[in-house]
């Protein structure tokens, strides 16, 4: 019955098993090149990709109908916070910036219980897999005040999701993490490794002593085996150097911690010779940057009335570096961003405007250099690969990015997950 009233109120279907029936071809799928093919699965694997024929109209059973369908690879939500998603309404941002949403959030904290976060992210994690995404890492409060009540919410959505989509739970700690007052905070950060995240996290740039903070969580990944996902200058300041000084960290230490840095606002208020130092520092030491468009727009540059920053990281100086960059939605219809559709179309649409990118470049932000930012290696829609996928109604990449339709048929595993015609 909770799962009826779900799909109701969300209007597709949500059903936490896969289509049982054996879906095993697409017919008539065009691909991103143009070209109109059948695809075969079997066992969740992609086995076959031939010229499309015509419809025997004798066999059905199996047939996915792919036709005025644009296939795509599967979309990865790199960075979210699906615990706080859907909090607009509940909670408000006196100053729409950065420190506003975080004082509504911490003015709220009490009123979110664990029972009310697990709907909330639960629900944001269905949505996110209707609307094609098969892997999603997700930022969870981690502060003195709410403890590990995030993270167990969000280890026990994982759980609940599984069949729908893959998701690693990164613990954002609380500041401060330095000196005899972060004491609290570091023990916290300690226990959500052995509560078991995914991932570690923090914001250095808010605490007193960035540079100290970031040495603890960099230490702590390192010693602990985990990835490390940082919410690094998330600001517009010309001192704030959290993503130099990480990849100083492990240009000096040898490290070989898997590292990717979020947000990096800053960046793209310092001139073009920091740029391309920091840049040349992160290509070298395999840092991944993920930006996130949608609510650094929202966020950043509200103290200005001209000059406006985008509150964007340099995208094309970074890429022409050769660093990888990702992009992601971050936040979904809470106090730091009020809209966003949990679509990694609407994220590229959004990078192609604010980060002056080519469309193709803005799709590979949100699928392939997404899956190389959060530790997985890249499939596409190719023989041997996992049958992981979205149909999307469109006639090419272009129209898919600009119109975000929700008509889309979600394949996972080698069966139709979702349909929304």
């Amino acid at each position: 019955m909770a799962e009826h009233r779900l799909s109701e109120r969300l209007g597709f279907d949500v059903s936490s098993k896969p289509n049982s029936s054996a879906n095993n071809i697409v017919h008539g799928a065009r691909l991103i090149s143009g070209d109109f093919v059948d695809i075969a699965m079997s066992d969740g694997i992609i086995v076959e990709i031939k010229p499309s024929t015509p419809l025997d109209s004798r066999r059905r059973d199996g047939v996915i109908d792919g036709r005025e369908f644009l296939a795509l690879p599967p979309l990865v939500e790199p960075h979210a916070h699906l615990d706080k998603a859907y909090l607009s309404e509940r909670i408000d941002n006196l100053t729409g910036d950065l420190m506003g949403a975080i004082h509504g959030i911490e003015a709220a904290r009490e009123s979110l219980t664990y029972d009310d976060t697990l709907e909330r992210a639960e629900r944001a994690a269905r949505l996110l897999s209707a609307r094609g995404v098969q892997l999603v890492r997700s930022h969870a409060d981690t502060t003195v005040d709410s403890g590990l009540r995030n993270v167990e919410a969000l280890l026990e959505v994982k759980q609940r999701s599984a069949s729908l989509i893959d998701m690693q739970v990164a613990a954002l700690v609380g500041w401060p993490l330095s000196g005899t007052n972060g004491a609290d905070n570091r023990a916290l950060a300690r226990a959500a490794i052995d509560a078991g995240v995914d991932v570690i996290g923090g914001c250095p740039h808010l605490d007193d002593e960035p540079a100290e903070a970031l040495q603890f969580l960099f230490e702590l990944a390192s010693e602990s085996g985990v990835p490390l996902d940082l919410h690094a200058d998330e600001n517009t300041r010309p001192d704030s150097y959290d993503l130099e000084r990480c990849a100083d960290l492990k240009l000096s230490t040898g490290s070989t911690i898997a590292i990717a840095a979020s947000h990096c606002v800053s960046l793209g208020s310092h001139g073009e010779d920091i740029q391309h130092r920091v840049a040349e520092k992160v290509a070298e030491t395999n840092i991944s940057v993920i930006t996130l468009p949608l609510t650094n727009l929202y966020l950043q540059g509200r103290d200005r009335s001209s000059q406006m920053p985008r509150g964007l990281t340099p995208v094309a100086l970074l890429r022409k570096h050769g660093v990888n960059v990702a992009a992601g939605g971050d936040n979904l219809q809470d106090p730091f961003n009020p809209l966003g559709k949990g679509d990694p179309l609407e994220t590229a649409a959004f990078l192609v405007l604010a980060g002056h990118v080519l469309i193709d470049e803005a799709f590979q932000a949100v699928t392939s250099n997404a899956q190389r930012a959060v530790g997985h290696q890249p499939v596409d829609i190719s023989v041997g690969d996992p049958a992981n996928f979205v149909l999307v109604r469109a006639q090419g990449l272009r129209e898919a990015v600009a119109m975000q339709t929700t008509e889309r048929v979600v394949i996972r595993h080698g069966q139709r997950l979702h349909s929304r015609l």
